[in-house]
């Protein structure tokens, strides 16, 4: 695949549950070793502090833009 020296936007969605980002997935996809890379960042992100509901620890899911400046 060849990329032009342009920006190129996609989507992760992931889920935050006990200090561990989980259900990792692509949303918006750019191309394959793109979505593969930006999944590989999503699940090596540090560990996120859960949501709290009424004082308990809730999954709470993300979706988050991914942005891929190529040159």
């Amino acid at each position: 695949v060849s990329f032009d020296d342009k920006y190129y936007y996609g989507e992760q969605e992931f889920s935050v549950e006990k200090n561990a980002v989980t259900d990792v997935k692509v949303v918006k996809s750019v191309d394959p070793s793109l979505d593969r890379e930006a999944t590989r960042v999503v699940k090596s992100m540090p560990n996120w502090i859960p949501g709290k509901q009424n004082g308990s620890a809730v999954r709470v899911k993300y979706t988050v833009p991914v942005t891929f400046r190529l040159q």
